[in-house]
C-alpha cells in the first residue's frame, strides 16, 4: 500500500493546556503538525463504553446529545450517557469512558487538563456498560443508535473473553457483527481495541469484519507487553499509544477521568493516566475525525489511516507486521496525503 504525501503545513502555537508536556502519546502520533490542517471540527466520534461524565469542564464543550443502553427499566435508550447510569452511582469501574473520550477529542487550549486528538470534534456519550460489563445486545444498539444519529466515527474500547473470535466466525455474535456492518454501510469507521490478553489475535469486536483493530504501543514505540497483536482476516489493523502499564504515571496515558475520581498516585483530581488498548483505540479514532472533518469518505479515511501508518525502527510505510498493523498511525501523514 502506498501514499501520496502533499506540502508542508503551518507551525502550531504552543499548548496552553496544564498537562500537555505529560501527553507523550499526541507527540508520537504526531497530532500536533496535523492540527494546522484539520481540528475535527464537525465530525463527531461516538464513545460506545461506560458512559461519560457530562459536566466536566475539559470535555463539555464539544459533548453532543448521547444514549444509555443498560440498566433500562424498559424501553432504551433510557439516559444521556452519563457514566453514573439510570441509578445516579458513578462505580469506579466506569470512570473508563470519560478517559476514552479525552484522549480521542477534550478540548485544546483552554488551560486546562490535557487536549484530544481531535480537539473540536463532537463526542456522542454512549453508555452500554455497567460497572465495566454489559452484554452485545446493548452493545450492538448502542452502536446502531450511533450510526442513526450522525456518528462518524464510533469508538469500541471494549472487548470479549478470549476465545470469542470463534463465536464470531460462527455467527453465534451476530448482533454486534451486524451493527458493525450496518455502520461501515452507512459510512461510519468503527475504531476497536485489540484486546489486553498478549493473544496473537484481535479481541472481539476488533476482530469483527469491518472494525479496525488497534494494537497499543509504550512511550518507546515498542508494543505494549500486554496488548494482542494486530492478526484478523480483513488485516484491517494498527498500533497507537497505549502506555506500559507497570512503569508508573508518566509511562501511560493521561486523560480527564469524571471530576473528582482521580487517583493520588498520579496526583490529580479530575484526570489519571491509565494503559490498555482502550486508550489506543480513541488516538486512532480522534485521528479518523480529522480525515472526516476533511470531507473524506470512509474508505478514504481507511486508506489514509492505514497506507500512511509507521512501522517503528524500520520506519516504514504501507508495510504489514502481525506485531503493529499496519504500524503506529500517523495523524500528520495521513491528513497529509490525498
Amino acid at each position: 500500500m502506498a501514499a501520496t504525501l502533499a506540502a508542508a503545513a503551518t507551525p502550531v502555537a504552543a499548548s496552553t493546556d496544564a498537562l500537555r508536556d505529560r501527553q507523550w502519546g499526541l507527540d508520537q502520533i504526531h497530532a500536533k503538525q496535523a492540527w494546522a490542517l484539520s481540528t475535527g471540527s464537525g465530525a463527531t466520534i461516538a464513545v460506545v463504553d461506560t458512559g461519560i461524565d457530562l459536566g466536566h469542564p475539559d470535555l463539555h464543550a464539544n459533548l453532543v446529545p448521547g444514549a444509555t443502553f443498560v440498566g433500562c427499566a424498559a424501553e432504551a435508550p433510557c439516559g444521556l450517557g452519563d457514566w453514573k447510569g439510570v441509578d445516579g452511582t458513578g462505580q469506579q469501574p466506569d470512570v473508563h469512558g470519560t478517559h476514552v473520550a479525552g484522549i480521542a477529542a477534550a478540548v485544546a487550549d483552554n488551560g486546562l487538563g490535557i487536549a484530544g486528538v481531535a480537539p473540536r470534534a463532537h463526542i456522542m456519550p454512549v453508555k452500554v456498560l455497567e460497572n465495566g460489563s454489559g452484554s452485545f445486545a446493548d452493545i450492538a444498539a448502542g452502536i446502531t443508535w450511533a450510526t442513526d444519529h450522525g456518528a462518524n466515527v464510533i469508538n469500541l474500547s471494549l472487548g470479549a473473553m478470549p476465545g470469542a473470535q470463534v463465536l464470531t466466525l460462527t455467527g453465534l455474535l451476530g448482533d454486534v457483527t451486524d451493527a458493525i456492518g450496518y455502520a461501515a454501510s452507512r459510512g461510519v469507521a468503527v475504531i476497536a481495541a485489540a484486546g489486553n490478553e498478549t493473544s496473537p489475535l484481535c479481541s472481539t469486536p476488533a476482530f469483527n469484519p469491518g472494525a479496525l483493530c488497534v494494537v497499543a504501543t509504550d512511550r518507546t514505540e515498542l508494543k505494549a507487553t500486554y496488548s494482542n497483536l494486530g492478526l484478523k482476516p480483513d488485516s484491517k489493523a494498527v498500533a497507537a499509544p497505549g502506555g506500559a502499564a507497570f512503569l508508573g504515571c508518566a509511562d501511560d496515558v493521561y486523560s480527564a477521568v469524571p471530576r473528582g475520581t482521580g487517583s493520588r498516585t498520579c496526583g490529580y483530581t479530575d484526570y489519571d493516566a491509565f494503559a490498555g488498548t482502550s486508550m489506543a483505540a480513541p488516538h486512532v479514532a480522534g485521528v479518523a475525525a480529522l480525515l472526516f472533518a476533511q470531507g473524506r469518505t470512509l474508505p478514504d479515511v481507511e486508506r489514509a489511516l492505514l497506507t500512511t501508518a509507521r512501522t517503528p525502527i524500520a520506519n516504514l510505510r504501507g508495510v504489514f507486521t502481525p506485531t503493529y498493523g499496519w504500524g503506529i498511525v500517523d495523524a500528520y501523514a495521513a491528513t497529509l496525503t490525498r
